[in-house]
């Protein structure tokens, strides 16, 4: 299982109030737990990320076990600690401006 923090924004899309439990076959990546989000909440489709190019949207960010990872390849296998549900995954809208 994977723990899925979103954006209070993309919550309210999602009509959740806390964070999202998702659990899913095959490799455990920032792109399938994606996919897997959309899937069940279809009010996100194309929010997050694109799939025709398989890059996120400007001002969104992802962090993984306090790390970065908006710039890493989505298809890369998340920690361990992540996908025990130990860490969640953190989808966070970027602030832009000075």
């Amino acid at each position: 299982m994977i723990r899925v923090e979103l954006p209070y924004h993309l919550r309210l899309l999602a009509r959740v109030d806390d964070e999202v439990r998702l659990e899913f076959d095959g490799p455990q990546t920032i792109r399938a737990a994606l996919t897997e989000l959309e899937l069940r909440y279809p009010a996100l489709n194309g929010t997050i990320w694109d799939k025709a190019s398989g890059k996120r949207r400007p001002f969104i960010r992802f962090f993984v076990c306090s790390q970065d990872w908006s710039h890493d390849r989505l298809d890369t296998e998340l920690p361990e600690l992540v996908r025990a549900a130990a860490e969640p995954l953190l989808i966070v809208g970027a602030v832009a401006g000075g």
